[in-house]
């Protein structure tokens, strides 16, 4: 619900997205105040799920959340139509662990899912000249895990999955974790097949299309498909785009678009030794942005020609950070502080936007911190389906926020990245944040930093030493959740050879 704290709140980070607000005031007045889906409770229907997954979105990647050089006119309207969570995280700054979390309602820690699944284990092929050797990790989402597919799937749901999956080699895909249908979900985390974003897809699991065909466009047409096959029972549509991943591809006419629009100055930081893109003027990726939001409209087009949009509860959300300290540098989430890899906010904090008929008010704004293990209770808990307890170990249902509660009955969320990003720069480390205050503690030289993010969203003013009392509850508080979720943690490269010191 839009108030003077959540506007304040916003304003500091957006001030544009200030003034959309206060123009859709005067519509969010009055409007739905129950938590129950107005279409469903009339015609007894359960409610359908869309649930939009983009691949290496960033924060600040969407026209709502401040940019003005990629056009996402359908994600906006989107979050004019539902509410949009300024403090949405995932669970990890990389794909896989982040997907996990979703889909099972656990903490990647939890899990043991805590790096990208082709990522380096500590085996005798580790040859990286690093301090610490990464954590063995887990690359399959157990299928001992009940599914938020496997859950909707129990209760009569048609369940649909269409593009990335990256969560498993065969015999792991959405087919046995609870989809009955697949169309573009395997083994890989990107499109590297002959013609990447275009047909011939080398998929096994999504047939080529005619030549020229989008990729991000096909899942969409498969997405409407499967709806207007499902029309008249309750469905579960999971659209995982691979954009806006690399390779960095776009259609040529958006391409082209963005080559003659007027760019801003670009700029660029520094974090360590990275350099961090801090302006967004990147043509190829501002094509892909579009493109993706041209796929989000093209299902929301299909769910209203359908007449089922009364009656479908909507998300949007991204798996990580935008890519903006390494491979090809394609955006920049300023003014969060770096990107996919770390664990400062350019790397963990996510659009985040649900639309609830009934239940979200138009155009409504939270500030209320939240996370991707909160999306499987959530979904259950508006569908009027029954909680999992031993899967929503980490999540909560947020339905009271999506109502107009301003607070959730939860103290904390956690992170755990126990490796090295490769060339993106991030380091193994975790963090905590409760209300305010974050802390991240780094594995290399047990190295704490604490900010205030209500006031430093941007994370550069370090208050450690400080605020010692903040300081030390944090870090009581992570150690007690490294118990709890059976944490694991790097340890020592014998290998390591540290790097001979410049000439003074």
């Amino acid at each position: 619900m839009i108030n003077d704290h959540t506007i304040e709140h916003t304003f500091k980070m957006r001030p544009h997205i200030y003034f959309n607000l206060i123009g859709l005031l005067s519509l969010c007045i009055g409007l739905a105040s129950s938590p129950r889906l107005e279409a469903a409770e009339s015609s007894g229907k359960p409610p359908n799920v869309v649930f939009f997954l983009v691949d290496d979105l960033g924060w600040s990647d969407i026209g709502v959340y401040g940019s003005e050089f990629y056009e996402t006119p359908n994600v906006d309207r989107l979050a004019a139509e539902g509410m949009l969570f300024t403090d949405g995280y995932a669970a990890s700054p990389i794909c896989s662990p982040t997907r996990s979390s979703i889909l099972t309602g656990k903490y990647p820690a939890r899990t043991e899912n805590t790096q990208y699944f082709g990522g380096p284990q500590p085996n005798e092929r580790y040859k990286r000249n690093t301090l610490l050797l990464p954590v063995p990790y887990k690359s399959v989402m157990d299928l001992e895990e009940q599914t938020l597919a496997e859950t909707f799937k129990q209760h009569g749901y048609a369940t649909f999955f269409a593009g990335k999956w990256h969560l498993g080699h065969e015999g792991f895909w959405p087919e046995d974790q609870g989809f009955d249908i697949n169309k573009g979900g395997f083994t890989k985390g990107g499109p590297y097949g002959p013609g990447k974003y275009f047909t011939p897809y080398g998929n096994p699991r999504l047939e080529d299309g005619p030549q020229g065909e989008h990729l991000p466009d096909r899942l969409a047409t498969e997405t409407i498909e499967f709806m207007q096959a499902n029309k008249d029972r309750p469905f579960l549509a999971y659209f995982s785009f691979y954009s806006v991943h690399g390779p960095l591809m776009s259609r040529p006419d958006l391409q082209e678009k963005y080559e003659h629009k007027a760019k801003p100055e670009e700029k660029w930081g520094e974090e360590g030794d990275h350099k961090v893109r801090l302006s967004q003027s990147h043509a190829v990726y501002a094509g892909m942005v579009e493109a993706m939001d041209l796929a989000v409209g093209k299902v929301l087009d299909g769910l209203k020609e359908l007449g089922l949009e009364d009656n479908t509860i909507v998300v949007f959300t991204s798996d990580n950070g935008g890519v903006s300290t390494a491979g090809g540098w394609a955006t920049s989430n300023y003014p969060m502080r770096t990107g996919k890899g770390w664990l400062y906010e350019g790397g963990i904090r996510e659009p985040y936007i649900i639309k609830a008929p009934g239940v979200t008010m138009p155009g409504s704004v939270s500030s209320v911190p939240v996370t991707s293990t909160d999306f499987y209770p959530t979904l259950l808990d508006l569908c009027g389906l029954p909680l999992v307890p031993e899967q929503h170990m980490d999540g909560v249902s947020i339905v009271p926020v999506l109502a107009g509660a301003e607070a959730l009955d939860r103290e904390a969320i956690y992170w755990h990245y126990p490796h090295y990003s490769g060339g993106l720069g991030g380091r193994p480390s975790a963090a905590i944040r409760e209300g305010d205050w974050k802390l991240i503690e780094f594995f290399e030289d047990n190295r704490v930093e604490l900010y205030n993010l209500v006031k430093d969203s941007e994370e550069q003013h370090e208050l450690s030493k400080t605020r010692p009392e903040i300081t030390a509850k944090l870090i009581n508080k992570l150690k007690n959740w490294y118990v709890a979720t059976d944490a694991t943690f790097p340890s020592l490269n014998p290998n390591f050879k540290a790097p001979a010191k410049a000439n003074q």
